[in-house]
């Protein structure tokens, strides 16, 4: 287990369904893809909706990021936690793999 994933955050009712609602599209676009392969779908098409959830994943990432950096982080620097910014760079790090 990681040494952050025992904290939480609370979010507004606005994040939450934005991220639900992306996740759950994802979901759908995982499910399609998973039919493709059942249906025996040319390899170049599951390729390329392979390559739209990379694309959503990420947006997702990059939205979920920026709330971080906007609420967490900042709330946190303005409280003296400068271990905060340790964290950021860690998980910066671990998303660039």
């Amino acid at each position: 287990m990681c040494e952050y994933c025992h904290k939480t955050k609370k979010r507004t009712e606005e994040e939450y369904k934005s991220l639900t609602n992306r996740l759950s599209r994802i979901e759908g676009q995982i499910r399609g893809i998973k039919g493709m392969v059942e249906r025996d779908a040319y390899c170049p098409d599951i390729l390329i909706q392979v390559s739209a959830v990379t694309a959503a994943l990420n947006a997702f990432n990059k939205e979920l990021l920026s709330s971080h950096i906007r609420t967490c982080v900042a709330d946190d620097i303005r409280d003296g936690k400068d271990e905060i910014i340790d964290e950021l760079v860690a998980t910066l790090q671990k998303l660039m793999k």
